[in-house]
């Protein structure tokens, strides 16, 4: 017998009239055990007609759940603001690293005084007629104090560096959604400076790379005694390209697993690196256009590399953090976490025990009484 099919009201006796649920209230009921979650989870929707065209949108196109998933928890674990501390510490670094190469130069060319005299005379005739003693005194000064400046290069060096690596890791450590749980110091900064030479060493051998298929292309055919052949150099930098993409997704799958706080499977950042690799090689390539363009003009020329390089820092920090967010929010990465048991509940029993009236007391209210009702009778 289905429930409610005999139920009679408790005092008429009559069964009570069935009402129709309409579609409208079908779905208010529906909406009622929805579980709210945050706006970057993984769900499972139920499409309805009230629902706006980005919802019906994102339950079509998984792929666009995830980019809007992945832009969500960038943004709520403060993405842009660690790319900014990111590019700060890089455009940082800028100085150190003009002092040692400074340094470097100038202990190659005390031992070779004629590519000195030549490297000087070159500088001071193309700079203006006002500043060429002054370079001529530089020049002279970076070979004389070239151990001084190299120890003050690599100390800022070291500051700098160790700060850009820091930065990265704890933005990383955000991304990935792991609580951010600074190591001991001396631990930490040996960890991020051993991290700061790997990741150094695999940057150098991407850019040399690229830098085979762009710019060393016609010397390097020119020099197997294939110049001529435009084919030749199709083929150079198709070949240099994949190369760089797959050195790039190595780099790319360390620093996404192994660099932050705490490591998370290589597994589970393998396509986030292959994307991050790809992207970076396009990067690399619009920047290249783009100092080829700006460099032409002598206001250009001065400024545009600064400014090129500060876009590329922060365009390459921003894209870095979005890829590791965008693999952190991937389904099978998304860790589901229990609520926290509620603490446990406490009985306690209270007793109270009431006192009873004294004989006076009870005396007092009777005689209380019986004036009031002789009082009333009288009125009467």
């Amino acid at each position: 017998m289905a429930p409610g099919e005999n139920d009679h009201h408790p005092n008429t006796g009559q069964t009570p009239p069935v009402r129709a649920i309409g579609r409208a209230e079908s779905r208010a009921r529906l909406s009622i055990f929805r579980v709210a979650a945050p706006p970057w989870a993984a769900r499972v929707s139920v499409v309805t007609e009230n629902e706006s065209w980005l919802t019906r949108l994102r339950a079509r196109r998984p792929g666009i759940d995830h980019l809007i998933r992945a832009y969500d928890a960038f943004t709520e674990r403060y993405g842009n603001h660690f790319a900014a501390s990111i590019t700060y510490f890089s455009v940082l670094s800028l100085f150190p690293l003009t002092l040692i190469g400074v340094s470097i130069l100038g202990f190659v060319l005390a031992g070779q005084p004629d590519t000195l005299n030549d490297l000087r005379a070159s500088l001071i005739s193309a700079a203006p007629s006002s500043i060429r003693s002054i370079l001529d005194d530089l020049v002279n000064a970076a070979i004389l104090e070239r151990g001084k400046v190299g120890i003050i290069g690599l100390l800022t060096a070291a500051y700098t560096g160790l700060g850009w690596m820091s930065n990265l890791r704890d933005a990383l450590t955000a991304q990935w959604g792991h609580k951010l749980e600074p190591p001991p110091f001396l631990r930490g900064m040996v960890l991020d400076l051993l991290a700061l030479l790997g990741l150094g060493a695999a940057m150098a051998v991407s850019f040399g790379l690229s830098a085979i298929g762009g710019g060393l292309a016609d010397t390097l055919l020119d020099a197997i005694g294939l110049g001529g052949y435009g084919w030749a150099k199709v083929v150079l930098f198709v070949i240099a390209t994949l190369l760089s993409i797959s050195a790039n997704w190595l780099v790319f799958l360390w620093v996404i697993a192994r660099l932050p706080r705490k490591r998370v499977s290589a597994k589970s950042a393998v396509r986030g690196a292959l994307s991050a690799a790809i992207g970076f090689e396009i990067l690399k390539l619009v920047g290249s256009i783009y100092l080829s363009v700006v460099i032409k003009g002598p206001l250009g020329s001065l400024v545009g590399p600064i400014v090129g390089l500060l876009v590329f820092a922060n365009l390459v920090s921003r894209f870095l953090l979005f890829i590791t967010a965008w693999a952190a929010t991937a389904k099978e990465n998304i860790a589901v976490v229990p609520p926290p048991a509620p603490a446990p509940a406490i009985i306690r029993p209270t007793i109270e025990v009431t006192r009873t009236p004294r004989a006076k007391e009870v005396l007092g209210l009777v005689g209380f009484g019986a004036l009031l009702g002789l009082a009333w009778r009288r009125r009467k």
